[in-house]
């Protein structure tokens, strides 16, 4: 999955907005302002990464403690969240060997997430954008 994919996917879901925060190299995605994901190009200088980004355009998505400890014991692309808490949060670097349907999935949890800590109206009014498709 290539970060065009990714970015498109990441745009679909509802009341998704992209953003530059951090500069214009970093694209956060946020979910009626609370951010779900962040899309960037490694440099191969990020520390602790052991030069895994450099070349590869990254994403990093809010997870389940628990699962995200799994999935970076399953895929050695996807790491402690990059500058972010690590518990909560992957880096998934996008070198082609996480497969689609598991990068849609994580996307997917990242965002459910992030919407099930919104009060009951926000989430209502999102969850009624899923349904309807």
């Amino acid at each position: 999955m290539d970060s065009k994919i990714v970015e498109q996917y990441l745009l679909s879901k509802p009341h998704v907005s992209i953003g530059y925060p951090f500069g214009a190299d970093v694209k956060v995605f946020k979910v009626k302002n609370k951010m779900f994901a962040l899309l960037s190009l490694g440099t191969g200088n990020e520390k602790d990464t052991h030069g895994k980004m450099k070349g590869h355009y990254c994403v990093n998505l809010k997870c389940d403690p628990e699962e995200a400890i799994m999935l970076r014991d399953i895929f050695p692309s996807v790491i402690p969240g990059y500058h972010m808490h690590k518990a909560q949060w992957n880096t998934v670097i996008l070198d082609g060997s996480v497969p689609e349907g598991e990068i849609e999935r994580m996307i997917d949890n990242s965002f459910n997430l992030v919407v099930s800590k919104m009060t009951k109206k926000d989430q209502a009014s999102i969850l009624v954008h899923i349904e309807s498709r």
